[in-house]
């Protein structure tokens, strides 16, 4: 009995923790067809994931430089090596560099006192050492950061018996100088730098392709999420494509431009609001040949880059992003995020990235073209069509086609006179 209620107990336990838990949930079955669709839906998501990125979204490249042999060179240029290390590693120098040197600075202060006996005559008024109050190693330490740092607590003094600690007194002021104005550069240039500036500077998640003024067009979408405005902006857009030559040559990840506005002027943008860059898909494009059903296979990435001046300092600031061809939509357009308020304009950035589906043809720029020149093509050719082919004025062609038509009523009227005269003759002949 006990036996017997210990098992009901615990499969009324697991049927109440099955029934409570949301964790256990059993899948429908699927259908057949599903079921076979299903590995080619994995298939598809392990491509989509394989995409190797060459810009992150948030800007950072994704190249790592391996078998640099030349190390020299970032001691070389020292102050851009220590400008661009994390900010552990430059916190960490530059407490290192100081208290490197106020220890060798110390020590010397030590050895001279040391050589000249001031440390066996400490108690001696008479004698005379070369630094006053100066009694061990850790005073030396002191006084050396004391002299580098022009504290001056004026109870440890140099004085004019020691020709050797006035040479070592100018020799540290003007290296500890360097050593300031090199460090504390070195950290204003670190906290001054425009990255993090970049940060209010966003894309839109997804890319779209839709119809603009008659044209397809691939678009995107920028804005600027402080007040105070990015000056000089411009944007600049790549296509990055691995591509082989006509001579059999491998490019991997060719850097191809994407015209977004150079010839008109309208990659230099004002941006106040959040802008939409439009790229026309013409015969100059890249995207000319590519559909819907081609893009969905295609291994591409789009990296836009944003570069402008910050209004507060004057330095340059660039941001990046990039779209890979499962971020690019086809027939999508972004929904509007700025409405008219009572005296200003209102920007909701809470619809930044949200798009919508509209009405866009499924193939490709090319394609369409084609098609929408078929048909303006006329049924008929005429004489004014082909001179007009040749490159003839209109009122030339005009004139061609009224002198034509003169020629072949004179013409025919002629042979109906001929004919005339020919049945004449026949008659008074007979």
């Amino acid at each position: 009995l006990q036996f017997l209620s210990s098992s009901l107990t615990q499969v009324i336990f697991f049927s109440i923790q099955d029934v409570e838990s949301p964790a256990i949930i059993r899948q429908p079955r699927l259908p057949k067809q599903a079921r076979e669709d299903l590995p080619k839906q994995l298939v598809e998501m392990d491509r989509v994931k394989k995409i190797q990125r060459y810009v992150q979204k948030d800007g950072k490249c994704n190249v790592h430089h391996g078998n640099v042999r030349e190390t020299y060179r970032y001691l070389t240029d020292i102050f851009t090596t220590l400008v661009d290390l994390k900010w552990r590693f430059n916190l960490f120098i530059f407490v290192l560099v100081y208290t490197v040197t106020w220890l060798f600075f110390g020590f010397m202060w030590w050895l001279i006192a040391y050589v000249r006996g001031d440390l066996d005559h400490i108690a001696d008024n008479q004698w005379t050492p070369c630094v006053n109050n100066l009694n061990g190693f850790v005073s030396a330490f002191l006084f050396s950061i004391e002299t580098e740092t022009t504290i001056g607590y004026g109870y440890r003094v140099i004085t004019d018996k020691c020709p050797e600690g006035i040479v070592l007194l100018l020799v540290q002021s003007v290296l500890g100088s360097i050593v300031n104005a090199f460090m504390v550069g070195c950290m204003f240039v670190k906290i001054s730098q425009p990255k993090k500036r970049a940060e209010t500077l966003v894309f839109s998640t997804n890319a779209v392709i839709s119809m603009r003024d008659g044209r397809l067009c691939l678009m995107f979408r920028v804005g600027d999420l402080r007040n105070s405005h990015i000056v000089e902006a411009s944007i600049r857009a790549k296509l990055i494509k691995s591509k082989q030559t006509k001579e059999g040559e491998f490019i991997p990840l060719n850097q191809t431009d994407i015209n977004v506005g150079y010839n008109t002027g309208d990659d230099r943008l004002f941006l106040v609001s959040p802008l939409i860059i439009c790229h026309e898909i013409n015969q100059n494009s890249p995207f000319w040949e590519i559909s819907q059903a081609h893009l969905t296979k295609e291994e591409l990435e789009i990296v836009v880059i944003l570069e402008g001046m910050v209004e507060a300092t004057g330095m340059t600031c660039q941001a990046r992003s990039s779209y890979i061809s499962s971020e690019i939509k086809w027939g999508y357009r972004f929904t509007p995020v700025l409405t008219l308020e009572d005296g200003f304009y209102e920007v909701d950035y809470n619809s930044f990235h949200d798009i919508y589906e509209t009405n866009t043809p499924t193939c490709s720029a090319k394609e369409l073209a084609d098609m929408a020149s078929r048909t303006r093509l006329p049924l008929t050719w005429s004489l004014g069509s082909k001179l007009s082919q040749q490159g003839l004025p209109e009122s030339e062609q005009e004139g061609q086609e009224t002198k034509t038509t003169l020629d072949n009523q004179g013409q025919s009227q002629q042979t109906e006179r001929n004919g005339d005269i020919a049945n004449i003759e026949s008659e008074s002949k007979v």
